[in-house]
């Protein structure tokens, strides 16, 4: 089993290059690729693993086995057309997670016909929240509070199952505050900390982003 995911990165703009600091800031492993050798060059200062390449040709997806990797990030709005291809090759390749930028509605439903298992609008989600929801993998979903607060949801783990909050101890032991506990539709804010937890059973805790990398 990989002891932590790893990333790949298409487009070096702004938004991309954002993506791609914070995932390297926080110590994952990605490759970052673009096809403009000026902008490469000036993000090899930066990203340890910076390719020039052309992600809509089959061959370099090969190449460049972005088919091991978990999940790419495909930043390239201002051209549908080469998006579009890199997500078709990504989900060929077998790629899990295919999340592609996009600059409208129009674009945001082609995308998602192609395979993208997720579209973001720049707009509404910036680089550095994209890098931070999903260095908080195995998390449902990560509202920021802070720079480094989050209100998590987080399923409850195998582990876990079966005891409750008091015999868990998360507070002390992940920093964790749980404000809710969610169930299907229903949401409970008066917990019950004798309660045991089960499998259907979500967490809705405040969170240090460090002790949510922790947990992971």
């Amino acid at each position: 089993m990989k002891a932590k995911k790893t990333y790949a990165v298409f487009g070096l703009g702004r938004y991309g290059t954002a993506v791609a600091r914070e995932l390297v800031e926080n110590g994952m492993e990605v490759i970052a690729v673009d096809s403009e050798e000026s902008i490469v060059n000036d993000a090899a200062a930066y990203l340890p693993v910076c390719k020039c390449a052309d992600v809509t040709d089959a061959e370099v997806i090969h190449r460049l086995g972005i088919g091991n990797i978990d999940t790419v990030i495909v930043c390239m709005a201002g051209n549908l057309e080469a998006s579009v291809m890199a997500v078709t090759l990504c989900k060929e390749a077998g790629v899990n997670t295919v999340i592609a930028k996009c600059a409208n509605e129009m674009q945001q439903k082609i995308l998602l016909r192609v395979g993208a298992d997720q579209v973001v609008f720049p707009e509404n989600e910036s680089g550095i929240r994209l890098a931070k929801n999903l260095l908080s993998s195995g998390f449902i979903d990560a509202l920021s509070l802070s720079k480094d607060v989050f209100i998590v949801e987080i399923d409850v783990k195998d582990e876990w199952c079966g005891k409750n909050l008091i015999e868990l101890n998360l507070r002390k032991k992940y920093g964790f505050n749980i404000v809710a506990i969610k169930k299907g539709d229903e949401v409970n804010v008066n917990i019950n900390p004798e309660q045991a937890l089960d499998a259907q059973t979500t967490l809705i805790v405040i969170a240090n982003a460090s002790k949510m990398r922790k947990l992971k």
